[in-house]
């Protein structure tokens, strides 16, 4: 799949594996550098590294540079943007999925879930995304161009897992369509992504914990497919503001799945 974006320059935070890792693939065999992001550097319970990542971007096409940056912290996020246009003098496109997810029961009552979820969900999820876009849009304003991609999902309208969750989607959703709004004049795109139901590491190995159903779903890799595809669109600026669905974009993009499925939407 080629979509023409070599000499392209992207950030993707919270990449060593899931959705992240996905999407840095799927802007990797467009053509793209990719700044892969996030706190895992050696194996651990889950699989995959930022090392690992970014090997496999260049593998399949790109350029992958791995960065470790822990993504609670503001300092690392300025210090990654500014590396990043420093070494190639712009940043074309950020995708913010960096995410926390507690240890412990997840769906429950919000009053029996430990207070401090909400604080793990918003902070490494909503905040780290608020952050992350603060330092890359001073670049892409004076640049006037560049991509802002927030990972969300069908649970910022519907029940999924629990209340901190689905609030901190909702504000994901809400803040990219202000976002967009105040970017627009500059020619600064900023959306937001829902995914389906994607086969991530962690949901394969804890279903149940995390409350989908693994018997169907998408590879986290298609979501990267709808970055890129984004990233080459001329007229993406029409889309600023909204909350976009992977398998929508795939059949208006006319992509598909790395098994070549083409999954439907959710919102059907």
């Amino acid at each position: 799949m080629s979509l023409g974006l070599a000499g392209k320059v992207a950030v993707v935070t919270g990449a060593s594996r899931g959705v992240g890792r996905g999407a840095a693939l799927g802007l990797g065999e467009a053509g793209a550098t990719v700044y892969v992001t996030g706190r895992t550097v050696s194996a651990g319970p889950l699989p995959g590294t930022v090392h690992e990542t970014a090997a496999q971007v260049t593998a399949l096409g790109g350029r992958g540079v791995a960065v470790p940056c822990d993504h609670a912290v503001d300092a690392e996020v300025e210090a990654l943007i500014e590396r990043v246009v420093r070494e190639q003098g712009k940043i074309d496109v950020l995708v913010n999925n960096a995410f926390a997810v507690p240890d412990g029961k997840l769906q429950a009552p919000f009053w029996e879930l430990p207070i401090d979820f909400w604080d793990a969900m918003h902070r490494v999820g909503l905040r780290s995304h608020y952050v992350a876009s603060v330092f890359a849009a001073r670049h892409m304003v004076r640049a006037r161009r560049g991509l802002i991609v927030n990972i969300s999902s069908f649970g910022a309208k519907v029940y999924a897992v629990n209340v901190p969750y689905g609030v901190g989607k909702a504000g994901v959703d809400r803040m990219s369509r202000d976002m967009g709004r105040e970017l627009s004049p500059h020619d600064v795109t900023a959306v937001s992504l829902w995914p389906g139901i994607v086969k991530t590491e962690r949901l394969l190995l804890e279903p149940e914990r995390l409350g989908f159903d693994t018997s169907t779903g998408e590879s986290p890799q298609f979501t990267g497919r709808a970055i890129a595809a984004l990233a080459s669109d001329a007229e993406v600026k029409k889309k600023t503001g909204q909350a976009l669905v992977v398998a929508e974009l795939a059949e208006e993009y006319g992509f598909t799945d790395v098994d070549g499925s083409t999954p439907r939407s959710l919102r059907r």
